[in-house]
């Protein structure tokens, strides 16, 4: 069931989405090469809290960490640990952080120094995929018309989508009905209405679509090695659009 949000239900949201996004801020200023993702997590862990919120991922379902910290290969869910990021790496790195009983959820994936040119691509493609599917995103319009827009640009760059994980609705659940895929044909799915609250996460591969779970059965990374990317923005459905939840 997917669940329409009041107008001051959204309001909380803002406040959710923009405690995310100021601590995407904050952990910007700490990416540079010998951080560990352990220490990154601490930083994300007591910014949240002093914004009057708490992590939304930390134990959730048994996770440990309060964001989530994915390094080259990794695509999502990496677990904050004692690995220092190197100059040329890049890392993904999903907020969640719960308001008021409301969740809010963003993810970005950040160069670590000098990265290469084809790592630069991916993540603008991934980027901009992420908003093309906004594009797509206002009332009447059907849910898959977003993944549609996604896959048609990602695709269309030379980068592969991966299909096993999608985005999401969210409200006081972190996840929510209904389910986004970032692949497929338009004009599917159920019309979007004012109201409701999604995230939008594209998650691009430079290989192959194909993804493996490592044995800490949190870590997803590509099957063949290279390199991926993540963005994500939770968005709430208007009468003329949408808006994004996750901004400053």
């Amino acid at each position: 069931m997917i669940i329409c949000k009041t107008e001051r239900e959204i309001e909380i949201m803002r406040v959710a989405g923009k405690i995310v996004a100021l601590t995407h801020q904050e952990l910007q200023k700490h990416i540079q090469p010998g951080i560990t993702t352990k220490e990154l997590d601490t930083i994300a862990d007591s910014f949240i809290r002093k914004h009057d919120a708490i992590p939304s991922f930390k134990g959730y379902n048994g996770f440990t960490g309060s964001i989530c910290a994915s390094v080259n290969e990794e695509l999502v869910h990496g677990v904050p640990g004692n690995r220092e990021l190197k100059d040329g790496d890049i890392i993904s790195i999903d907020i969640g952080a719960k308001y008021g009983g409301y969740h809010g959820d963003s993810a970005w994936t950040y160069p670590v120094g000098t990265i290469s040119e084809s790592d630069q691509k991916l993540l603008e493609v991934t980027e901009t995929s992420l908003f093309k599917g906004l594009d797509e995103a206002g009332p009447k319009e059907r849910l898959s018309n977003i993944s549609h827009a996604v896959q048609t640009y990602a695709e269309a760059h030379g980068f592969s989508v991966v299909r096993e994980y999608v985005g999401h609705g969210v409200g006081q659940d972190l996840h929510e009905d209904p389910q986004i895929p970032h692949f497929g044909p338009p004009g599917k799915g159920p019309r979007l209405k004012p109201g409701m609250v999604l995230a939008v996460e594209p998650m691009i591969n430079a290989g192959s679509r194909h993804v493996k779970t490592l044995a800490d059965n949190w870590t997803v990374v590509t099957a063949d090695g290279r390199r991926c990317a993540h963005f994500e923005h939770t968005i709430a459905i208007t009468d003329s659009g949408y808006e994004i939840l996750t901004k400053p």
